[in-house]
């Protein structure tokens, strides 16, 4: 049997979306994807017990106010039902160790739901110069480095110690929750890839291998194969 691969949508104006491209990288390794709606926590026990594995995707900003602060001036849109269905959601798959694979806001909302908390806008909240992390080039351009943690779970997958990935945030996470620690970082600090040191598969990627498959990028396959196959034991 294939893997069920849950996916989160975005909503807005009371209509759910999900790109193609989450669909994709699940069908080309050999899981099913199944595209979970931003519904009640009543519901989240049933969810879990049908998915394998849960792929959280991108999207708009996140509540400010589950970590404890006030929203900031940069703050973009948010999107209450997905923050509060997303952080349960997450919650009950780490209890039940399945693996999760977060994708640029679906890393930050591990981070949130583990406990943790984030940069609402690195440009304003940070004190070093950063490099472009809103990327002006197609999504499936590699436009700037990350360093793999030697050892790391991620290193294990890839196999390589340095990459070029793509960038599209403005947020980021910023203090790892207890039980994880980073795995990769951009040359300017801000943190690209984090892990659970007490899970099979918990994966949070700043960037997005999704769309990097088009190119066939080597590290981005390996990474959905890796996840797939942890889905299907």
């Amino acid at each position: 049997m294939k893997p069920i691969i849950g996916i989160s949508s975005n909503l807005k104006e009371h209509i759910l979306s999900v790109p193609t491209f989450n669909i994709h990288a699940i069908t080309q390794f050999g899981g099913v994807p199944i595209v979970l709606p931003n519904v009640k926590e009543d519901v989240i026990e049933t969810i879990v017990g049908m998915i394998d594995g849960l792929l959280l995707t991108g999207g708009g900003d996140i509540d400010p106010t589950l970590f404890g602060e006030e929203p900031h001036q940069r703050l973009g849109s948010i999107v209450p039902e997905r923050d509060v269905f997303e952080v349960a959601l997450i919650q009950k798959m780490l209890e039940l160790n399945k693996p999760i694979l977060g994708i640029c806001r679906g890393a930050q909302i591990i981070s949130i739901a583990a406990g943790g908390d984030m940069y609402q806008d690195i440009y304003t909240q940070t004190d070093v110069q950063l490099i472009q992390h809103d990327q002006q080039a197609p999504r499936s351009y590699a436009s700037h480095f990350v360093q793999v943690t030697e050892g790391s779970f991620l290193s294990s997958i890839v196999g390589v110690g340095k990459f070029k990935v793509n960038s599209f945030h403005h947020q980021a996470v910023r203090n790892m929750p207890s039980g994880f620690e980073v795995s990769g970082i951009a040359s300017d600090g801000i943190i690209e890839a984090f892990e659970s040191k007490n899970h099979a598969f918990v994966l949070g990627l700043q960037w997005h291998p999704e769309c990097l498959l088009l190119e066939n990028d080597s590290v981005s396959a390996s990474i959905f194969k890796a996840f797939i196959e942890a889905c299907a034991k």
